[in-house]
């Protein structure tokens, strides 16, 4: 049976949509209708206002759930007594679109279709988007969720959040967290980042910095008379070309470290000595630091160098003598696969899935959860390798088998 859910008027609000589930409908269909719903709202950071309606519409009409919003993050939970509370969160927000906006469906033999995502999902369709993978499938999942789960043998709270593909202070996670800790607090949580449907536990912390240099204008036909600080730049690169990545186990999963150069700039005019130089740094590092002892690796331990304190030279670590101004920082969070929740949950993602826990390389909202003494780890739909690309896609068998696992394990 097709179901009707549909994007429906909602009286009041000029364009604005809420989805509905007719009784009745078929699990698989429902799920594709709402992946389908979410996808072609367009909802790039900074313009979640409308998704973010359209999802708190959706909850309120779930009349077991208790719905609360603070800006454009929508937080559901139920209160039925049970003695533990599971999170499950997502993000609303995606990255600009490449070209792939707005959202199609890829039939099984469409040229589009990727070989590697083929070869995995035969004879599945696919759908082709900004989005898809990073991370409207695990919303679509954690919506039906919502609506469906009315008997869990966990108190559920639903997290749907905005801001999350940008600075880490307009997150609506960390902002809720901030404000209103009390909203996501439990016993065990779930971050729908794209894993392939297997366990990634903790994260990599983050930190972004310019590393500065100075030198003295000066005209170039008399190059002589200054100092040229993108040529002392050259030293910062070298050092950064030298670093070899660093594999850190920890609590039984290896973590990849690296140090980059994502962005360079300097310089005033064409004919124009540089007088300041400035490369931006992006240091991924393992759970086994702090935040404090990843900066000690990379500017010594006393530099003074914080968010939005300007400009410190570094005593120390890999970029001693260099201007040091920092961009943004986000803390580590180690796996946290000893949560019993944890191990009961791996056990069911390995015997319907065969994998086992990987670490999680890049830095998601695990780290807010592990910082309010959550244990949390990331189990979403889609592969972590298509998020953000051109051809971002995932095949329809993601959205179910995320469903049945997360079903099973809850009920």
């Amino acid at each position: 049976m097709r179901t009707n859910a549909a994007w429906r008027a909602r009286p009041g609000y000029d364009g604005g949509m809420t989805l509905v589930i007719e009784p009745g409908a078929e699990r698989p269909q429902v799920l594709a209708d709402l992946f389908g719903a979410l996808m072609r709202v367009h909802s790039v950071s900074d313009e979640e206002r409308a998704i973010a309606d359209d999802v708190e519409a959706f909850l309120n009409a779930q009349p077991h759930l208790d719905v609360r919003r603070m800006g454009d993050t929508v937080v559901a939970s139920t209160s039925l007594g049970r003695p533990q509370r599971v999170v499950l969160a997502g993000h609303l927000d995606t990255v600009p679109a490449l070209g792939n906006f707005p959202p199609r469906w890829l039939e099984p033999d469409d040229p589009q279709v990727r070989d590697d995502v083929r070869t995995a999902h035969p004879g599945e369709r696919v759908m082709f988007g900004r989005g898809a993978v990073d991370m409207k499938g695990s919303d679509a999942v954690m919506l039906y969720l919502a609506a469906t789960l009315t008997d869990p043998k966990y108190d559920l709270t639903f997290v749907f959040y905005d801001h999350e593909e940008v600075a880490a202070e307009k997150n609506g996670l960390f902002r809720v967290a901030t404000a209103h800790p009390d909203w996501i607090q439990g016993d065990f949580a779930i971050i729908g980042e794209p894993t392939d449907c297997g366990i990634e536990g903790g994260c990599n912390g983050t930190m972004r910095f310019d590393v500065v240099t100075h030198g003295i204008a000066a005209h170039s036909a008399r190059a002589w008379m200054g100092d040229n600080a993108i040529h002392k730049a050259a030293d910062v690169l070298n050092r950064l070309a030298s670093y070899e990545p660093q594999d850190v186990e920890v609590d039984g999963l290896v973590y990849r470290e690296g140090v980059n150069a994502t962005l360079i700039s300097g310089g005033s005019g064409t004919n124009i000595i540089p007088d300041q130089c400035r490369v931006h740094v992006n240091y991924r590092f393992a759970p086994d630091k702090s935040i404090e002892a990843a900066k000690t690796l990379m500017m010594g331990s006393d530099t003074g160098a914080e968010l939005g304190n300007g400009e410190h030279t570094a005593t120390g670590g890999m970029f001693e003598g260099f201007g040091i101004e920092m961009k943004d920082e986000s803390p580590s969070a180690r796996p946290g696969m000893d949560s019993p929740l944890a191990v009961s949950l791996a056990s069911l993602v390995r015997e319907r899935t065969g994998r086992v826990p990987l670490a999680k390389l890049g830095w998601t909202d695990v780290a807010r959860f592990s910082s309010i003494g959550v244990p949390a780890v990331n189990l979403g739909a889609g592969s972590p390798l298509l998020a953000h690309k051109a051809d971002e896609q995932l095949p329809e068998g993601e959205l179910e088998l995320l469903a049945d696992i997360l079903i099973r394990w809850l009920s």
